[in-house]
């Protein structure tokens, strides 16, 4: 009895801290998208493709997509294998759509930038959820993918990007949670963590897109280091899949 009544306080943390980010962005004006944004430090081209190298190097997603669901496939007891195809397809459809962003960005072009990682967020999420918290939850897997899509077609018909941003943040800002307040049912969930550090040494450079170009002396800028770092993680992630034994079943899971 004691065990569940931990059990409930823990998805209520997770569940309270939902609630608070969305209610710290849906209290404050709308936000709608800066276009200074869209200006990145490294315009040069080469070989006929503008902004190259913003371009090409999201060749990384393509191939952690590719690897990743590769590796999915390969494992044939994997009951969360719907939620980490999905995921894996998200990554791989990230490349095409962040490579036409970056041809061209605009408002117009990040729709398909954004459309697959707010997706890849929502599988993630599932995933976390269904492997730490309860099996149950990956029957959540087609409502939160239509959720994450929902974000950027709300951003295109208002301009606001609240609901986007809620979408991202609220679930990387929890999954830390998720990770220390429950118990996997596989070892190496330290895959998780390295995917986490990576990613926010990504959302880093890209912040510092300007200053890095400059530092290595106009080589590479730091939004293109981003898509290697992203990448990187997310490499970690399939690595994970690869290696990972199970431990315990989850709870909400028959077993026969």
């Amino acid at each position: 009895m004691a065990t569940d009544k931990h059990r409930v306080l823990k998805i209520c943390v997770i569940l309270i801290s939902f609630l608070l980010l969305f209610a710290v962005l849906f209290t404050r004006p709308i936000i709608t998208q800066d276009q200074n944004f869209h200006l990145f430090a490294d315009t040069r081209m080469f070989m006929g493709i503008p902004n190259t190298i913003d371009v090409l190097t999201n060749i990384f997603f393509a191939l952690a997509g590719i690897v990743g669901m590769k590796q999915v496939l390969a494992v044939r007891s994997l009951p969360t294998r719907w939620s980490w195809l999905w995921f894996f397809l998200s990554v791989l459809l990230v490349a095409p759509g962040s490579a036409y962003y970056h041809w061209h960005p605009d408002d117009q072009s990040l729709v398909w930038d954004r459309l697959p990682m707010s997706m890849g967020f929502m599988a993630l999420y599932v995933i976390l959820l269904a492997e730490y918290v309860d099996h149950r939850f990956q029957r959540a897997l087609l409502p939160a993918l239509l959720t994450g899509a929902a974000s950027i077609l709300v951003w295109v018909m208002t301009t606001d990007l609240r609901f986007y941003f809620w979408i991202q943040f609220s679930s990387f800002l929890t999954i830390p949670l998720i990770l220390m307040l429950f118990r996997s049912r596989y070892d190496h969930r330290h895959g998780f963590l390295l995917c986490l550090i990576f990613y926010g040494l990504a959302k880093w450079s890209e912040l510092k897109d300007q200053e890095i170009f400059m530092a290595t002396g106009q080589v590479f800028s730091g939004h293109s280091l981003k898509h290697i770092l992203a990448a990187l993680g997310l490499f970690c992630l399939c690595w994970m899949v690869k290696v990972r034994q199970e431990l315990v079943p989850l709870r909400g899971e028959s077993r026969t």
